[in-house]
Formats: structure tokens, C-alpha cells, sequence
């Protein structure tokens, strides 16, 4: 698998019966082994969290779908992968508008739903100053204190009950002024 090919991947939502994403997660995996589509094809998952259930006063650490009845596919769109995933056993299709060629999924998305560490471009440093523009602080003006690019985070003072605070976002929160 070549990494150029990869980065043109995009991210796509399969809907899939009720029931059948693990079903669908291996006949895909599978077909992309045997028809040496692994440059075209490079990721399929289903984003689970794990949930601390209780039964009959016993706690157990169990798996739960996020998004019951889709599972994500990171691909390169052809004729030939859009085929194979139309044509997949429990597929009733590609989550978009009508029959067309189906829309990938936004950077931000992918983001937002935990399937790729999606790296965010920021030109903000130490000393600018900042809006938040969504979260709990959405709507307050901040100075920016230090820039983490490994985490994608910032640390910002902002003024809260008349105090200097410190508080600490992700770069996706915060936009230059």
C-alpha cells in the first residue's frame, strides 16, 4: 500500500441492514485481499465506544456501535470499488443524495468522529488573539498562551468572572481575530 495513494483516499458511509456491519466489515475486507484492491481500498471500520453496562447488579465493559447500521470505508472512488461496495451483502448503499456518486466525508468530519487523527493547519501563535467560535466558551476572546501542534491544542487566557483563566482547546475551537 502506497502512502501517496492513501492520502487520496477519502472517507465514505455505507449503510447496511440492521444487524449486518460486522457482516459487511469482513466480505469487504475479504474482497479487497482477494482482488488485490488494497490500493484502492484502505480502511473499513465501525466507530464503537466502550459503555460500562449494568445487569442484575454485575458491571461489564461492553462495546456499542455509534452509528448503528453504518460502517466507515476509507477508499479511492472507481467504477470498480463503488461496484464492489454497491454489491456487498447487507449493503443497501453509499450515504448521500440520490443514486449519484457518493459525497466523502469532510476532514472536520472525520475528525469529529474519531476515524483518522485529521492534522488541522494553524497559523496562530503565542500572544495572538483569539475567538472561540464553538464549545462552552463559544463567543469569548482569549489570549493565545502556548501552542501544542503534536496534541492539536491551544492554551488560552480568557477572562471569566472577572479572573484571568487558562483554559486549554482544541485548534478546531478557536479562529485568529
Amino acid at each position: 500500500m502506497s502512502n501517496i495513494a492513501e492520502t487520496e483516499g477519502k472517507w465514505y458511509v455505507i449503510h447496511t441492514y440492521s444487524g449486518y456491519e460486522n457482516k459487511v466489515l469482513t466480505s469487504i475486507t475479504k474482497m479487497v485481499e482477494n482482488m488485490g484492491l488494497q490500493d484502492y481500498i484502505f480502511d473499513v471500520k465501525i466507530p464503537v465506544e466502550e459503555v460500562m453496562e449494568v445487569k442484575n447488579e454485575r458491571r461489564k465493559l461492553v462495546q456499542r456501535k455509534l452509528f448503528p447500521s453504518y460502517v466507515m470505508i476509507k477508499m479511492i472512488m472507481t467504477k470498480q470499488t463503488l461496484y464492489l461496495i454497491r454489491n456487498t451483502r447487507g449493503v443497501t448503499g453509499f450515504v448521500g443524495p440520490g443514486s449519484k456518486v457518493p459525497i466523502p466525508l469532510t476532514n472536520e468530519e472525520v475528525r469529529r468522529m474519531g476515524l483518522e487523527n485529521v492534522r488541522v493547519k494553524f497559523d496562530i501563535a503565542a500572544g495572538d488573539v483569539v475567538d472561540i467560535i464553538t464549545g462552552p466558551f463559544e463567543g469569548y476572546q482569549g489570549v493565545v498562551d502556548e501552542v501544542d501542534d503534536a496534541r492539536q491544542k491551544v492554551r488560552i487566557k480568557v477572562e471569566l468572572f472577572n479572573r484571568e483563566n487558562v483554559i486549554e482547546l482544541d485548534f478546531i475551537h478557536v479562529k485568529k481575530v
